[in-house]
């Protein structure tokens, strides 16, 4: 399982510890990820995701899964994120039509 957050795209990062003595060694910063149950209003379902604990305060800053994830790029979402993207829009385009 990869350590990268499935809304934001967040994912290790690499860099330097620093000693006293400026001595370096490389070191990972990882991405604090949480398995979380998120529901999405339109579809009124539970989708579970790990994401990082940023994107949950993005998530509930933009009012819900469903504002969060029309309002993200695709290219930072995960495969089931972007599949879920698509079943809202579609939805919402259907009882915009009716």
């Amino acid at each position: 399982m990869s350590r990268v957050c499935e809304l934001t795209g967040k994912a290790v990062m690499y860099g330097n510890n620093v000693s006293h003595a400026n001595n370096k060694t490389r070191r990972r910063f990882l991405p604090n990820l949480n398995n979380v149950s998120l529901i999405s209003d339109t579809l009124n379902q539970i989708y579970r995701f790990r994401i990082s604990a940023n994107a949950l305060r993005s998530v509930e800053h933009n009012g819900g899964l469903d504002n969060f994830l029309l309002k993200s790029r695709d290219a930072d979402l995960s495969i089931k994120a972007r599949r879920l993207k698509k079943l809202i829009e579609k939805k919402q385009a259907g009882e915009a039509a009716a």
